[in-house]
C-alpha cells in the first residue's frame, strides 16, 4: 500500500518534470531576424511584425501587425523610440513608433522602387539614429539609375524631406561616437548571396570624415566586410575571411584587426550594436547578445507566443509553385514537382497523386523511368541532397539509392534501357549509378562552372555533356563512354559548343555552336556586334552517314519553244491561251506576267496578222 501510493504520487510529478522540460526545450523561437537592442530590451522581426523582448530572454511582445512587412527595428539612441521600414500603405518607407507600442508615424513619402527581386531586399532600409537622436538615416535607391546603387539619406523624427549624406554612394553605415565621421561600404549586397564571394562587388569599408570628406580604406583581403558597428575606438564588423561570417574588430587608432567570434558551423547575421558595448546578431534562427569587452557571446531564449497558425495541418494550392515538369513515357499522366513534393496527374481522367507528402523535405528534380514504373527524384529528407525512386503510382514509400552527398545535386537523367541514372551537383561533378548494384561513380569533375546538359544515347552506353575543360573558358562537347568509363572531346577547341542533344536513331549529334561570326557596324559609332552567332549544328556519329542536308540548287526548267512556235501553217499560235499556258510554266513574277501580256497584244494587233508573224 505504500509503495502504491508512494510511486502513484512520484509518477505524475516525473511526468510533469520532464514535460516541463520538453516545454522549456521547444519555448524558443525560431527564425528571429533583424535584431538590435538597448538597455534591457531586443527588438527584431518574426513573422513580418516588429516584436520586443527581455534581452536576457523571455516571452515577446508584438509591436506591429500590419499584414505588410515591417523589418530593420533600430533603438532611438534614448531607448523610447524604435524607427523601422514598413509596408503600410503598399512600398517601404521609414516609421518611427514608441517602443512600448502605439500607433507608427510616417517620417518618408518618395515612392519606393519594387516590389524587388528577394537579393535587392527593400527600399528605404533603416540603418540607425543621429548620435543626438533627431534624425534617423536609412539607404535608398530614389536617386539611383541602377539598383546596385544606393546612397544614405537621413530625416527628421519630426517630419521634413530627406537629405542625402555626403556620400555619393553607400550601401551601409554607421556613425562615430563624436558624429563627426561616418564607417560605411559603397556596395550594397546585403541580400546577394555573398558567403565566400571575393569579386569586384564585395562589401568593402571605409571610414569617412563628414567635415574634409577624407576616406580611409579599413577592410582587407578579398572577402566582404559589412554591418559596421563603431563602438568607442573600434568598428566592428561581419566577415567571412575564414569560410564563415564572423565579428572582427577594427582599432581606429591602432588600425589592427582582430577576429571576435568564430563559429565553425553557423554565419552571423545581421548584427547590430547598443554603441555600449552589446552587440545582438542572428544565429541559427535564434538571438545571440556579445559583450564587446570580454567577447563573450550569450545565447538567448526567446518565446514569440501566437496561435501557431503557420504551423496547423492545411491544404494548400501548389498551382503557382511548380518547379519542374514531365511526361510518362506514352504521355497518360504529367509529372510535377511543386512546394517540395512529387506529383503526377491524369491527362483526362483520374485523381492527383502526392507521391512523397514529404512536409519537411525538398523533393525536384522528378524524371520518370522509360519503362513507366518509377519515378526518380532529388530529395534532401537524409539532411543532404540524394537520390530517391518511387513507384509511380505511389505504392510503395520513396526509397533512398545514393549517400554521402555534400552539394546540391541536379536532374537525374535515366538511360534508355532504365539501368543507369546520371546526375550533376554544384560542385561540378556528374555522377551516374547503376540501379542494379547501386553503385556510384564520379565520371566528370568540371574545373570550370557546373555540368546541366548531360544527356544519354539512344541505346544509353554514351552519355554527352559540355564543359569548359581548358583556361581559354570554351565549353567543348564531351562523351563518355559507360564500357570504357572514358571522355571523349567531340568538338574543336576553337568554339563554344553545348547542349547536345541525340539523334532518335543514333546518326547524329546535335549541339549549339557559336561559329558564325557576321560583325554589324552601329549607326552611331564605328563599333562591331556580333549577334547571330549561335546554330544548331550536327555531328555524324559513324563514318557511313548520310549527311543530313545533301547539298541542293534550284535549276530552270527550259521551255520547247521550237515545238511550240513550229507548226503546220494556218495554224494560228496567237491565241490568249497559249500565252498564258507559256506563262504559267515560267515565273510567276508580276513584271513577266505584265511582259507576257504586252507580248499578246502587238502578236494580236491588225499589223502583226497583216505581217504574218503568228505563222513563222
Amino acid at each position: 500500500m505504500f509503495k502504491k501510493n508512494f510511486f502513484g504520487r512520484i509518477i505524475p510529478a516525473a511526468i510533469f518534470a520532464v514535460l516541463l522540460s520538453a516545454a522549456n526545450t521547444s519555448a524558443q523561437t525560431k527564425l528571429l531576424r533583424f535584431p538590435d537592442i538597448h538597455g534591457d530590451r531586443v527588438a527584431f522581426t518574426y513573422g513580418g511584425d516588429i516584436w520586443t523582448a527581455p534581452a536576457k530572454g523571455g516571452t515577446a511582445t508584438r509591436l506591429t501587425a500590419h499584414p505588410g512587412i515591417e523589418v530593420f527595428a533600430k533603438f532611438s539612441p534614448d531607448g523610447n523610440w524604435i524607427a523601422f521600414t514598413g509596408q503600410y500603405d503598399g512600398d517601404e518607407q521609414v516609421y518611427v513608433i514608441p517602443a512600448t507600442g502605439g500607433v507608427p508615424k510616417q517620417l518618408t513619402f518618395y515612392p519606393a522602387k519594387g516590389p524587388l527581386a528577394p537579393r535587392w531586399g527593400w527600399d528605404n532600409q533603416v540603418y540607425g539614429w543621429s548620435k543626438d537622436g533627431k534624425r534617423i538615416f536609412f539607404r535608398s535607391l530614389r536617386d539611383s539609375w541602377s539598383l546596385p546603387i544606393a546612397r544614405l539619406y537621413s530625416v527628421s523624427v519630426d517630419g521634413g524631406p530627406a537629405e542625402g549624406l555626403p556620400m555619393p554612394e553607400a550601401g551601409s553605415g554607421d556613425y562615430s561616437p563624436d558624429s563627426n565621421r561616418m564607417v560605411y561600404s559603397p556596395q550594397f549586397r546585403d541580400f546577394r548571396s555573398e558567403k565566400r564571394y571575393g569579386g569586384g562587388q564585395a562589401n568593402v569599408l571605409y571610414i569617412f570624415d563628414l567635415k574634409t570628406s577624407e576616406t580611409k580604406r579599413i577592410s582587407e583581403g578579398p572577402r566582404p566586410a559589412r554591418d559596421a558597428m563603431w563602438i568607442g575606438d573600434a568598428i566592428y564588423f561581419n566577415s567571412d575571411r575564414d569560410g564563415h561570417f564572423n565579428l572582427y574588430s577594427y582599432g581606429v587608432s591602432s588600425g589592427k584587426t582582430a577576429q571576435v567570434t568564430n563559429s565553425k558551423q553557423w554565419d552571423v547575421r545581421w548584427p547590430s550594436s547598443d554603441h555600449e558595448g552589446r552587440i545582438v546578431y542572428e544565429m541559427n534562427g535564434e538571438l545571440q547578445v556579445l559583450d564587446a569587452k570580454s567577447g563573450k557571446a550569450t545565447p538567448i531564449s526567446i518565446t514569440v507566443p501566437d496561435d501557431g497558425l503557420a504551423r496547423r495541418p492545411s491544404r494548400i494550392s501548389v498551382a503557382n509553385n511548380i518547379e519542374s515538369y514531365d511526361l510518362s513515357p506514352k504521355g497518360e499522366r504529367a509529372l510535377f514537382s511543386a512546394r517540395g513534393d512529387i506529383f503526377t496527374a491524369p491527362i483526362e481522367k483520374g485523381p492527383t497523386r502526392n507521391l512523397t507528402h514529404s512536409s519537411g523535405a525538398h523533393d525536384k528534380w522528378p524524371a520518370w523511368s522509360p519503362d513507366g514504373s518509377q519515378i526518380a527524384f532529388i530529395s534532401d529528407l537524409s539532411g543532404e541532397e540524394e537520390l530517391y525512386l518511387v513507384p509511380q503510382d505511389g505504392s510503395k514509400p520513396p526509397q533512398q539509392i545514393t549517400s554521402g552527398g555534400s552539394a546540391m545535386r541536379y536532374q537525374p537523367e535515366w538511360s534508355a534501357d532504365g539501368k543507369r541514372i546520371a546526375f550533376g551537383d554544384k560542385d561540378g561533378k556528374i555522377h551516374v549509378v547503376t540501379l542494379a548494384d547501386r553503385k556510384l561513380i564520379e565520371i566528370v569533375d568540371s574545373p570550370r562552372g557546373q555540368i546541366r546538359d548531360y544527356a544519354w544515347s539512344p541505346r544509353g552506353a554514351f552519355l554527352a555533356f559540355s564543359m569548359a575543360a581548358t583556361e581559354s573558358g570554351v565549353s567543348h562537347v564531351y562523351i563518355w563512354s559507360a564500357a570504357e568509363n572514358k571522355l571523349h572531346r567531340v568538338t574543336d577547341e576553337n568554339f563554344n559548343s553545348g547542349n547536345p542533344v541525340w539523334d532518335p536513331q543514333g546518326n547524329y549529334l546535335y549541339f549549339i555552336s557559336n561559329r558564325e561570326f557576321a560583325p554589324q557596324i552601329s549607326n552611331v559609332e564605328f563599333n562591331y556586334a556580333t549577334n547571330r552567332d549561335s546554330y544548331i549544328y550536327a555531328l555524324a556519329l559513324r563514318k557511313d552517314v548520310k549527311h543530313p542536308f545533301p547539298p541542293e540548287s534550284d535549276e530552270v526548267s527550259i521551255s520547247k519553244e521550237a515545238d511550240l512556235l513550229l507548226r503546220p501553217p494556218g495554224r494560228s499560235t496567237c491565241s490568249a491561251t497559249h500565252l498564258r499556258v507559256q506563262g504559267s510554266q515560267g515565273n510567276h513574277h508580276r513584271r513577266r506576267r505584265r511582259r507576257l501580256r504586252d507580248v499578246q497584244r502587238r502578236l494580236e494587233s491588225p499589223g502583226a496578222k497583216r505581217a504574218g508573224l503568228c505563222n513563222l
